[in-house]
């Protein structure tokens, strides 16, 4: 805690108006470029700032937590995930560790909900019909025929906020829900989607039409849809992503993808981002996004204000509302 103006190092552009309240409140200092910092300019910042705002892609492990002031007391995570920070190593050097939970929940559903409607539809196929080339002949009966989502199965791999919006969204469209989660979700909620709950994931993986991954990344599910899981789905299934890339065996969904082993993926998250895998880019089944699942302003507003909040709480003396721990995790 500290009564002064904390200084706060900001590591990306943020909305305009959550920069302007940050200056505000606090000695802030901005990213005006909004170029990703190095790993030697975030060890310059944790030196000698009181409070850090990284985003996903602000690697801060244990290298840079070591390098660490004595003055750095919080890292105020704009973000919904705390994967890119070592959250044991801040906590053992008296640092709290916060994030940014239940704002980006339905903007990402909604984002789940159309890379599924994309994928089964053939949407950017048909798009790229309508292009420069104009390739369209007109209609025909048998031509860029996609699959039905009324009357089909989706599993849900981690039944959180967002994987729970996202089930609302698929039974308005007809499609019958299950479920895959560390336990069962509370009887009453389970009613109203009329929801399945599956204890084995494998099980589940080799019933459905539709798998969305919902779960964070965490160490228990990196590569938890790994080569064998994959295999365990239906040839003609189709997999989207919006949550992060580890969780899945991105070389092995290649491949199947090539195999015909697939009916498609939808990915709006990658195993090595920026990087995208040069087989995923070239599979015609495959529709690919640059991780804009929760790209929205109102979306981003509100996980300024949230940082705002943990950091205001915290300069108070007050533990701040969306603190991480590594029991957590």
């Amino acid at each position: 805690m500290t009564k002064h103006k904390p200084v706060v190092v900001v590591t990306r552009k943020l909305p305009q108006v959550v920069e302007t309240r940050m200056m505000e409140l606090f000695q802030t200092r901005l990213n005006a470029t909004d170029q990703a910092m190095s790993k030697a300019e975030l060890i310059e910042a944790v030196k000698t700032a009181d409070v850090l705002v990284p985003t996903v892609t602000d690697r801060i492990d244990k290298a840079v937590l070591m390098q660490a002031g004595e003055q750095l007391k919080l890292i105020a995570n704009f973000g919904t995930g705390v994967d890119n920070i070592d959250v044991e190593t801040a906590v053992a050097r008296g640092i709290t560790v916060t994030n940014t939970p239940g704002v980006l929940t339905e903007d990402t559903a909604d984002m789940t909900m159309a890379l599924i409607m994309a994928v089964s539809r053939r949407l950017i196929e048909g798009s790229k019909v309508i292009g420069s080339d104009n390739t369209w002949q007109g209609w025909s009966p048998t031509w860029m025929l996609g699959s039905r989502l009324w009357g089909k199965r989706i599993g849900i791999i981690g039944m959180g906020r967002i994987g729970t919006a996202l089930a609302r969204r698929a039974k308005a469209f007809g499609l019958q829900i299950h479920y895959h989660n560390r336990k069962p979700v509370q009887a009453k909620l389970e009613e109203e989607l009329e929801a399945t709950y599956w204890d084995s994931l494998d099980q589940m993986l080799a019933r459905m039409d539709i798998i969305s991954v919902n779960c964070p990344h965490t160490p228990a599910t990196y590569h938890l849809l790994s080569a064998r899981r994959l295999k365990l789905m239906k040839k003609d299934a189709i997999i989207v992503n919006t949550s992060r890339g580890e969780v899945i065996d991105e070389n092995a969904l290649a491949r199947m993808l090539e195999a015909n082993e697939l009916g498609g993926a939808g990915l709006d998250v990658f195993e090595h981002e920026p990087a995208v895998n040069p087989r995923l880019l070239k599979s015609s089944k495959a529709v690919l996004l640059p991780h804009m699942g929760s790209a929205t302003l109102e979306g981003r507003i509100d996980m300024g204000e949230k940082v705002i909040i943990n950091i205001k709480t915290w300069v108070d003396g007050h533990n701040p509302p969306d603190r991480v721990l590594p029991s957590m995790l």
